[in-house]
């Protein structure tokens, strides 16, 4: 498009034109309407000064003037930098690049005054502020006044007596009214709540459901691991192996507990309850018993507060929703996971019994003639009690007290009472019902049975210090093992006094325990946080397995194998749960005969180091373990 003549001499005309614009220092963007209060004046007054400055870029500078103190340094060294790296020819004594003009040397002779830095000096002065005085004052207008008079005769008071009658009728009429309508109204909302309850009750499970498959969602690589992962350098370690770390347990609110009991659940091998309490008898307060599930790591399954420390439990084999639990007050308790409810369904009181001292252990037994669920507890009162649930009471029965001479005297009234030995550990013989142990805390182990309650059938001097753990092996009718305090883990044979092995573990052993798939393997933990795993048929003077799963000052308690797949948990004082899986050295499973069964296998490296004859009994043999712990090994 070509634009005429005309239009073009009109945009001349226009370039031509001279506008005049001012240009001002003003910011546009700064406001023209702030306002300050006076304390002075006590109003409010405009700001006249406004700031008008706009800075664009700022850029702090590194150069320094050459005239300057700091410039003639850097000057020098240049220079002496320079000469030094010159070849070495020699120099007489005048140095030429001395007797410059305007050498560095020259320049230091001379006084000069000190001119401060033209480019980043700057003077900083301070002031303290005093903030001006302020009267507070308030005005309270005088309460409304009025003056009464009047005579008092007894009609008035007659008068008034009857109206205050009439009211009183009126009144009890308006409630009975009120009440009838609240009648109503709860009617309705209890069966607002019961259909809100089903509701909720099907929501709830739908929501467990999606939190399972969440966490499950974030913990795939711990489920990968759980399920597939073989510690492939075994091969290179010979027969050591190690403990692969998986989930870990906590829960928010049992903060200043420690893990005082573990127990998997034999039905549903997911399942575990952890017990908690603490061990320091001069801060003792309330318990907790929690219910964790490896499906959902997070959060617990079950919580149940306690008003007492939770010092043991045990889990029913056949109904797996039964749980005895053992308190520091001396009472014991049965909680039914079916019922709804923080309150146990049965407990025993003062009046049904109650130890006097904490309960250290419970188990479960048989049913009895009648069918009635029991269990044993131990307590450091020296009693042995069986304890039966009969309808909705607790019927308990002493079964042997324990003494510190062996001996029970049950002689006439008014005779001197042995010494009571307090009992902190128990545990009944696999295949003979009768048959138990019972630790104690002089350090000694008692044979004891049920249908003899006046002496021990045998006793053992363990250990030096209190007993932690008794525990029968799974497989051998003859043997057991236990822990104590004193360093110490000994496997015995009950037909003798002596111990078979000796481990001296160098420091304080808090659990023992044997594993479920092999009569040689056992684990134990210890006070400075290292879990031992021994093979009596691979090695059987030190541990496969010596490694830290928790911090230097944290102190693990407990120890706890799952009946099915190859984990262990342990617990700590701080309260934390630990699940560990075992490595393939670990858990290798001892060849079994073709006319043995699974349930009678016994280790042939085992029952060849228990040997006894009918004259002579062999002597003990001590083993100790190695005096420095195994470096921490991390199976990833």
């Amino acid at each position: 498009l070509i634009k005429p003549a005309d239009q073009l001499e009109l945009t001349e005309a226009e370039l031509k034109e001279e506008i005049t614009r001012v240009l001002t220092a003003n910011n546009p963007h700064a406001p023209q309407n702030i306002v300050r209060w006076s304390f002075k004046e006590r109003t409010y007054k405009p700001i006249l000064v406004i700031d008008q400055l706009a800075v664009h870029f700022v850029m702090e500078g590194s150069l320094v003037h050459q005239d300057s103190d700091e410039g003639r340094r850097q000057m020098a060294k240049e220079g002496h930098n320079s000469v030094m790296n010159l070849p070495f020819v020699g120099f007489p004594q005048s140095s030429p690049i001395e007797d410059r003009p305007d050498s560095s040397a020259s320049k230091t002779d001379k006084k000069e005054l000190k001119i401060t830095n033209q480019f980043n000096f700057s003077e900083r002065a301070s002031q303290t502020l005093n903030n001006p005085l302020r009267d507070k004052s308030c005005h309270t207008e005088p309460p409304p006044r009025s003056n009464f008079s009047a005579t008092a005769t007894q009609w008035e008071i007659y008068d008034a007596y009857v109206e205050e009658l009439q009211k009183q009728e009126k009144n009890k009429e308006k409630q009975k009214a009120i009440q009838t309508k609240e009648n109503d109204d709860k009617s309705k909302k209890i069966m607002l709540m019961e259909t809100q309850s089903n509701d909720v009750t099907k929501v709830g499970k739908a929501a467990k459901i999606l939190e399972r498959m969440v966490n499950q969602n974030l913990f795939d690589d711990i489920i990968q691991d759980f399920k597939y992962f073989e510690d492939e350098s075994d091969e290179f370690r010979g027969q050591k192996g190690t403990l692969l770390p998986l989930w870990k347990f906590h829960y928010d609110k049992s903060r200043g507990l420690s893990v005082t009991a573990l127990c998997w659940n034999k039905k549903y091998q997911d399942l575990f309850a952890v017990g908690m309490g603490s061990y320091d008898f001069n801060k003792q307060g309330h318990g907790m018993l929690v219910f964790y599930t490896l499906k959902n790591p997070s959060f617990p399954e079950y919580i149940y507060l306690t008003t007492s420390g939770v010092l043991c439990l045990d889990i029913h084999d056949q109904h797996s929703y039964l749980v005895a639990v053992g308190f520091y007050d001396g009472c014991v308790a049965v909680y039914n996971l079916k019922q709804k409810g923080a309150e146990p369904v049965y407990k025993s009181t003062a009046k049904t019994g109650k130890h006097t001292d904490p309960v250290w252990q419970v188990h479960w037994q048989n049913d009895d003639m009648d069918n009635n669920h029991n269990f044993y507890s131990v307590s450091s009162d020296g009693r042995v009690v069986s304890w039966t649930l009969v309808k909705n009471e607790l019927v308990f029965t002493d079964i042997i007290r324990l003494t510190l001479n062996g001996v029970i005297s049950e002689g006439p009234e008014g005779a001197q009472q042995p010494y009571i030995a307090c009992g902190t550990a128990f545990d009944f013989h696999k295949q003979i019902d009768y048959l138990f142990l019972v630790g104690t805390e002089e350090g000694k182990i008692h044979k004891c049975s049920k249908t003899y309650s006046s002496q021990f059938l045998e006793t053992y001097d363990a250990h030096s210090m209190a007993v932690d753990t008794v525990k029968w092996n799974h497989y051998h009718p003859k043997v057991f093992i236990s822990c104590s305090s004193d360093w110490t883990v000994k496997i015995w044979d009950h037909t003798i006094n002596t111990p078979v092995f000796t481990f001296d573990l160098n420091v304080a052993v808090g659990d023992v325990s044997w594993a479920p798939y092999s009569s040689t393997v056992f684990a134990a933990v210890t006070t400075d946080g290292t879990v031992h795993v021994f093979d009596l048929s691979i090695n059987k003077y030190e541990a496969l397995c010596q490694q830290s799963v928790v911090a230097k000052k944290t102190k693990l308690t407990h120890l706890e194998f799952n009946p099915i797949h190859p984990i262990i948990i342990v617990g700590d004082d701080r309260g934390y749960i630990i699940s560990l899986k075992l490595s393939p050295n670990l858990r290798k499973e001892p060849k079994v005969r073709a006319v043995q069964s699974f349930q009678t296998r016994i280790s042939a490296d085992l029952q060849n180091y228990i040997l006894f004859r009918e004259d002579k009994v062999m002597p003990d043999i001590h083993y100790s373990g190695p005096t420095k712990h195994g470096r921490k090994q991390m199976a990833h």
